[in-house]
């Protein structure tokens, strides 16, 4: 009886080595890279081996199940990690390939544009028809106001279509095209909270996605005041706090180092010249009731100039700085071209920065149909780059660009494409491509950094 106990325990041990040699047999019999339950035959798919391929790169191997594809948990948390490394590799080799930003080449941005999809309607897309102010003159011209998409308020059309500035991808793309063109720094028109253009809805909330877009583009964002209701000392103070406390310490927060070595922020004071140099003059200077100098909210204000007169009412008014923003040479005193070699010796003189505008042409007859008169053709952009010759004669320490997308006056450099439609053949770039202003930005970006090295030597 214990012999045949015996026997039958080495028949069973026997048995059990044989099984565990077939298992191993097999096992090797499997592709190397297999772990349990891969299936044989997924690479035959092209959508899963196009995925396996990417995965395998980034020895992060798929491990499913055979029949339906379960990931091991295991494995979850490093699949996620390599694709938001593979998102975030992406968008530093695209940041990579752009040219360097030129943080003294700054581009006039507007993010008051709407569409049904994420604003419920249309804004400014369907900008009214301005009347002349002359009776007798508006009577000779239409009126009402545009229909979007096919019908919008400009003479040229976006690539991006009728956009939302609050569409995450727009913004995205606008930054790729600033940046593309080597611009530095975005002077973001802003009303404060609750405040509009009265064509426009307010869009103050939007500023933080538009810091954090830059930041990934390493552009700055500096602040283009505009003349909203009831602006004075005492809003300008509150507003200018309120700013520097909610985004001055954004790493995308523009500010300037000065020739004596104060690194400030910078504030662009659209139409300025409308409140009189005594109401500035308390908010700008040291001894005015509201000044704002050295103090924590103390920075670089650049007005703007029209006329030859505001220069001295600017430098009453305590301003640190001129800007000329209007794209039609010819049109006022400060964007006349001939005029920026007095007006830069008149800033040095009186320790004022001049900061000239340059343009690609201007047009506004979408919105003011009476304004023909102030047309400047681009002319396949010789116009834009006489504009930078212009600046560049007068060694400025910084240049601005009207503008990115003010799309109703025809001075953007953003993407445009032919479009024509029942009502309208819109302007276009062509025979160039569509970013043929970006690239003619870029390019003087490029002329205007060599030059200033000779400058400065």
């Amino acid at each position: 009886m214990a012999r045949f106990h015996r026997r039958t325990c080495i028949i069973l041990l026997l048995f059990i080595l044989f099984i565990c040699s077939m298992m191993m047999a097999l096992k090797t019999l499997r592709p190397d890279r297999a772990g349990f339950g891969d299936p044989f035959g997924l690479g035959l798919l092209p959508e899963l081996q196009q995925r396996t391929t990417l995965l395998e790169n980034k020895h992060s191997p798929l491990i499913a199940a055979k029949g339906d594809s379960v990931t091991h948990p295991n494995n979850l948390h490093s699949i996620a990690w390599n694709s938001i490394k593979t998102s975030m590799a992406s968008v530093r080799k695209l940041e990579e390939e752009l040219p360097s930003p030129n943080y003294n080449f700054h581009v006039f941005y507007y993010s008051w544009f709407g569409n049904p999809q994420y604003d419920g309607k249309y804004i400014h897309w369907n900008h009214p028809l301005v009347p002349h102010w002359d009776s007798k003159i508006a009577n000779n011209y239409p009126k009402g106001r545009h229909n979007p998409p096919d019908d919008i308020a400009s003479s040229f059309y976006p690539e991006l279509g009728t956009y939302s500035s609050k569409d995450p991808s727009v913004i995205e793309a606008h930054m790729q095209q600033m940046r593309s063109a080597s611009v530095g720094v975005i002077a973001l028109s802003w009303y404060p909270p609750g405040m509009a253009d009265e064509n426009g809805e307010p869009g103050e909330d939007l500023v933080p996605a538009i810091l954090d877009n830059a930041h990934k583009y390493n552009l700055k964002v500096t602040f283009h005041i505009e003349p909203y209701k009831d602006r004075d000392d005492r809003s300008m103070y509150s507003n200018v706090k309120y700013i520097v406390d909610k985004y001055g310490g954004h790493p995308a927060f523009y500010r300037h180092k000065t020739s004596t070595g104060r690194t400030l922020p910078m504030f662009y004071v659209y139409d300025s010249y409308v409140t009189i140099p005594e109401i500035w003059a308390n908010l700008l200077t040291v001894s005015g009731s509201q000044s704002i100098r050295n103090t924590p909210y103390d920075g670089l204000f650049i007005a703007l100039l029209v006329e030859e007169k505001h220069k001295h009412e600017i430098h009453r008014s305590g301003f640190d700085g001129i800007y000329t923003y209007f794209a039609t040479n010819g049109f006022s005193y400060g964007s006349s071209h001939h005029n920026w070699p007095s007006l830069k010796a008149f800033c040095d003189s009186s320790n004022l920065m001049f900061i000239p505008s340059v343009g690609p042409g201007y047009i506004d007859t979408s919105i003011r149909p009476w304004n023909n008169h102030n047309t400047r053709n681009r002319v396949n952009g010789k116009y834009y780059e006489t504009a930078f010759s212009a600046a560049l004669l007068v060694r400025p320490e910084i240049i601005s660009i009207t503008s990115f997308n003010e799309w109703h006056e025809g001075t953007q450099i953003e993407k445009a494409v032919p479009k024509k439609t029942g009502q309208v053949t819109y302007l276009d770039y062509k025979p160039h491509k569509p970013t043929m202003y970006l690239e003619l930005t870029h390019k003087w970006s490029e002329k205007y950094s060599k030059e200033k090295e000779q400058w400065l030597m």
